[in-house]
């Protein structure tokens, strides 16, 4: 019989276990990392603890993931918060890159508002395209020469685009030397909130000045 045959006779016929309980307790296996055997029994026990351990891992992988999002929910609240406290445009364009910089560590960032710094067709085209924000290595267009003389030593970046409405109003542009910060791929969901929070603190002032 093959090895296949065997175990979905075992699955059809559990009564087989009951019936052959002695000579199921004689038989002796290896021990899955060597040096001796075990009884079947033993080497079940093992198998359930090493299938414990590994749900213990993944149990506290679950809860790590959990406790960072309460994190970063905590940070994008306190960031909202904060951008309120502007009474101006030029306050919040000063506040808005100290504040991802002092709460979420994101080193260099750049805000571009089409009011003011109008884009050029293929960023405005880039920008419009966007239904949410995107991560890339490398940057895009010309976006690379609006970090200045940092611009060579940034391998990640994140971009937010901005709206008022069904309307393109701007850019948030996050990037980091590190390249995995931001990457292909990541979840956006922090990111949208960040520049749901940017939109409704520009929106009074973007409207006074239309």
């Amino acid at each position: 019989m093959r090895d296949e045959e065997i175990a979905r006779y075992l699955q059809d016929n559990p009564q087989f276990f009951e019936d052959y309980s002695e000579t199921l307790a004689q038989i002796n296996l290896a021990h899955p990392h060597g040096g001796r055997t075990i009884s079947l029994s033993e080497r079940q026990l093992l198998a359930l603890r090493e299938k414990n351990k590994e749900l213990e891992k993944k149990l506290g992988e679950m809860i790590a993931f959990a406790k960072e999002n309460d994190a970063l929910q905590h940070k994008v609240h306190e960031f909202i918060l904060a951008l309120f406290a502007a009474r101006d445009l030029a306050t919040l364009r000063e506040i808005i890159p100290r504040l991802l910089r002092d709460i979420f560590a994101v080193p260099h960032t750049v805000l571009r508002l089409w009011q003011q710094d109008p884009p050029s067709s293929e960023i405005l085209a880039f920008t419009d395209a966007l239904v949410q924000p995107v991560c890339l290595h490398q940057a895009t267009h010309d976006t690379a020469a609006w970090f200045g003389e940092m611009s060579a030593q940034l391998h990640s970046y994140s971009y937010l685009p901005l709206h008022a409405g069904s309307v393109t109003i701007g850019l948030l542009v996050l990037a980091s030397e590190d390249k995995q910060r931001f990457y292909p791929g990541m979840g956006t969901i922090f990111l949208e909130r960040i520049a749901e929070g940017v939109e409704s603190a520009l929106h009074p002032y973007l409207e006074q000045q239309s």
